[in-house]
């Protein structure tokens, strides 16, 4: 790998807006993603808003994953970031896309610290 981290940003449309708006199980399908991607689990936190709309973040050994959802529109942002090379977080959106019932999605991959930034920089 040639940098340090992996940090993959989804933006999905045509979810399930009823599932989008319950915190229980969208932290339980963000859970469930890291763990397929081969994350240990550290710390997780998620909060339904008033009237709709839940954010959260689950905090891995690897980085974390976070998720915030618009069900009026039926769209959640989903940031998959990774470090090392043992947890692939494309098995986390692959899940996340497919349990959202998103019907179309798009993504980038943005790599961290990659490494000749990060030798510039100790220098």
């Amino acid at each position: 790998m040639d940098a340090l981290g992996r940090h993959i940003l989804v933006e999905a449309d045509g979810c399930d807006s009823q599932l989008l708006n319950d915190p229980t199980q969208v932290e339980d399908i963000m859970v469930t993603a890291a763990l397929k991607a081969g994350a240990e689990v550290r710390e997780v936190t998620f909060h339904r808003f008033s009237p709709q709309g839940v954010s959260g973040v689950v905090v891995i050994s690897e980085s974390h994953l976070a998720i915030h959802t618009w069900p009026e529109y039926g769209y959640a942002a989903v940031d998959v970031f990774t470090c090392g090379d043992r947890v692939d977080p494309w098995d986390a959106v692959q899940y996340i896309v497919s349990r959202f019932g998103a019907t179309r999605y798009r993504t980038q991959e943005v790599a961290r610290g990659e490494a000749r930034d990060i030798k510039a920089i100790a220098k």
